[in-house]
């Protein structure tokens, strides 16, 4: 597999890959995505608004850590600062492999053939 492939989503080509693609990418995005049939019918399109859903939050998560000292230094204890700068810190880390996930989904939905290299 590519790296960065979630472990959620079968491999291509395997029996129902793009089911267990479809049902990842549906977990990124806001739960009302869900009731936009074009979304189940055309996958690749899905990946396409699941990366840009997924690609704001990580710009917002990185946002929040640059600022987040600054702006709420006079409203937070210093633990509940350190603890607010982890969340960034793990959030953005999160959305960083979600945002890899979904680039080698989507590629491989486009029909794209991942060959490992020496």
């Amino acid at each position: 597999m590519p790296p960065g492939w979630p472990e959620e989503v079968r491999p291509p080509g395997a029996p129902d890959w793009e089911r267990t693609a479809v049902t990842w990418l549906f977990d990124l995005v806001p739960p009302d995505y869900r009731a936009h049939e074009v979304l189940r019918r055309y996958p690749v399109l899905l990946a396409r608004m699941a990366g840009d859903h997924v690609g704001a939050g990580l710009e917002a998560a990185r946002a929040g850590w640059r600022t987040v000292r600054v702006d709420l230094a006079d409203h937070l204890p210093p633990d509940a600062m350190e603890a607010a700068v982890g969340a960034y810190e793990r959030e953005g880390a999160r959305l960083a492999a979600a945002a890899r996930g979904v680039t080698v989904v989507a590629g491989a939905l486009r029909g794209e053939v991942w060959v490992p290299r020496l």
